[in-house]
């Protein structure tokens, strides 16, 4: 998933005594800012898998996006530490699946290729009683569906959805339409926004060795399974912002143009952003107040909320300070276009 290119709209180099390139950060630094593209085996739930991947690398905090029920395996993505705040980014992505389709009697493959169709659309649902959230009707967009192989009345499928669609209750639908009935057999998710199967996941296996390897020294097997936070962004919109800005905005100040060094093309007014650090570090998520053509067009007024902070703070060096309304900013807090 490529990003959007930035307009720059300054430039000032970063101070190398503060933050880290991602790519760069010490190990610790890494699990406290890092995601695993964990493969979820068929039996635990999600929330195990959680418990035995923070055991495994010793950490207090870690959370995962999208639950996968027991019997279901595949991608499920593990924030760890401050990354855990950034998880709710991957919702706005569509997720792929592969699974395995049973009619309970044969129709036609005309016919069942014409009711899949109707359902490559926008269509309706009802969480199952089981599930955590609300059982009230709505809406969710099938962007792909397809039946890639079938013996007799099993069916291979594919399908990329809207983020919150029960593939278990997709399938059962067909079969009402198609008035012979349906049961999902197997499911795999393959795929959750920029993190895909086809660039690797990680087995609970393969955590392991690469902490036995860690405690001998070599740090090498866990720096290939942990990835930077910042990997899951995929093609959000992005706002770099000044050293002097960070740590205002970790604090959770709004950013005022004079902050911004650079902003993604085709950011619109509404659009989640994410606020980064010129040395590509995410700082926070807010919410852009100004499109693209809006923050390049001024030179002072808001470019955006900070809707929830990822960085912790004291990590750029403090350049601001709160103060009276009646009290004029000073030089430094003016550059940095943090609002407090």
């Amino acid at each position: 998933m490529l990003q959007r290119k930035m307009v720059v709209m300054d430039e000032e180099p970063s101070d190398p005594n503060h933050g880290w390139v991602p790519s760069e950060r010490p190990v610790q630094v890494m699990l406290d800012y890092g995601i695993i593209p964990l493969d979820k085996p068929r039996g635990p739930t999600s929330h195990e898998v959680v418990a035995w991947t923070k055991k495994l690398l010793g950490i207090d905090k870690a959370g995962h996006s999208g639950t996968l029920d027991p019997p279901v395996s595949g991608l499920l993505p593990i924030g760890l530490g401050q990354s855990t705040r950034a998880l709710s980014l991957l919702l706005m992505f569509p997720k792929e699946y592969a699974g395995v389709l049973r009619l309970h009697s044969p129709v036609p493959r005309k016919q069942l290729d014409a009711v899949i169709g109707e359902f490559t659309a926008e269509i309706f649902q009802r969480p199952p009683q089981r599930s955590s959230v609300s059982r009230q009707t709505r809406s969710r967009t099938i962007h792909e569906l397809e039946l890639t192989e079938s013996q007799g009345n099993l069916y291979l499928f594919r399908v990329l959805c809207q983020s919150g669609t029960y593939i278990r209750k997709l399938v059962y639908d067909i079969g009402e339409v198609l008035g012979v009935g349906a049961t999902m057999v197997e499911l795999r998710r393959t795929k959750v926004g920029p993190l895909t199967e086809e660039r690797g996941l990680v087995t609970l296996h393969q955590l392991n060795d690469a902490i036995f390897r860690l405690k001998e020294g070599d740090e090498a097997p866990l720096r290939k399974l942990v990835l930077p936070i910042e990997e899951s962004l995929g093609d959000i919109g992005r706002i770099m912002i000044r050293d002097s800005a960070v740590d205002a905005i970790c604090h959770g100040a709004r950013l005022g143009i004079p902050g911004v060094l650079a902003v993604s093309e085709g950011v619109k007014k509404d659009d989640t952003v994410a606020l980064m650090s010129s040395k590509r570090e995410l700082v926070a998520i807010g919410k852009a107040l100004l499109d693209t053509e809006g923050m390049r067009g001024i030179k002072k007024g808001l470019a955006s909320t900070t809707e929830r902070v990822v960085m912790k703070a004291g990590t750029y060096q403090r350049l601001w300070k709160s103060h009276p309304k009646h009290k004029q900013a000073s030089d430094s807090e003016r550059k940095s276009g943090a609002s407090v």
